[in-house]
């Protein structure tokens, strides 16, 4: 959750396009990069005289440019899909050890578990694309503290953060699929022994 590994993006440096009126084979002098998560992140920007690092943090200050509620909701929702999750796996160990004397330390318990984890990893990560798409985040941070040049977004692509969760989620969905699979009660098949037919004659030999 405090990677840099969320996002990352393609920038062109609008302004200094415009101002050197560069064609196609010169776009690549003015094109940048930029990643971030949801903590933090840094940016090379590109505008005809060489590439300039920078960094950033999200709080307190870039937070204010961004939808806060939005950003502030998806750590949330990351945050309480931990809590669950590292409760489901203390009550699977509690299982392996003890024997479950409630329903709520069981398969019932572990179930509830993981389905609130994972409908909160997949609010979470349903919010971060809704920001990236619908609100722009990748534009408004690579504009921050911009005062001369105008920075525009070429690509976009998510991280290995981003699929952690994802894949977090699907493990979840998983478990899920497993406990229900354990509580099938399968038909058993009893085999039929042949009953021996003891003559006397066998008795004699």
């Amino acid at each position: 959750m405090g990677t840099q590994k969320w996002m990352t993006g393609k920038i062109l440096c609008q302004t200094g396009v415009d101002l050197v009126n560069a064609s196609d084979p010169e776009l690549h002098k003015f094109v940048g990069d930029i990643y971030y998560g949801l903590f933090q992140g840094g940016k090379i920007r590109q505008c005809g005289l060489g590439g300039r690092r920078s960094k950033f943090t999200i709080f307190p200050h870039l937070v204010k440019k961004l939808n806060a509620a939005l950003h502030v909701t998806i750590i949330l929702f990351l945050c309480t899909a931990m809590s669950f999750s590292l409760i489901s796996f203390g009550f699977c160990i509690h299982n392996i050890i003890k024997v479950p004397y409630r329903s709520i330390k069981g398969p019932a318990g572990i179930c509830l578990w993981n389905v609130f984890a994972g409908v909160f990893i997949v609010l979470a990560v349903t919010s971060f694309i809704a920001a990236a798409q619908l609100h722009r985040l990748t534009e408004r941070i690579a504009n921050f503290r911009e005062n001369v040049f105008k920075f525009v977004v070429l690509e976009e692509q998510y991280q290995s953060s981003l699929w952690l969760c994802v894949a977090s989620a699907v493990t979840h969905g998983v478990n899920l699929l497993l406990i229900a699979a354990t509580r099938i009660h399968l038909p058993k098949f009893k085999t039929k022994t042949e009953e021996a037919n003891v003559t006397p004659e066998d008795i004699m030999y």
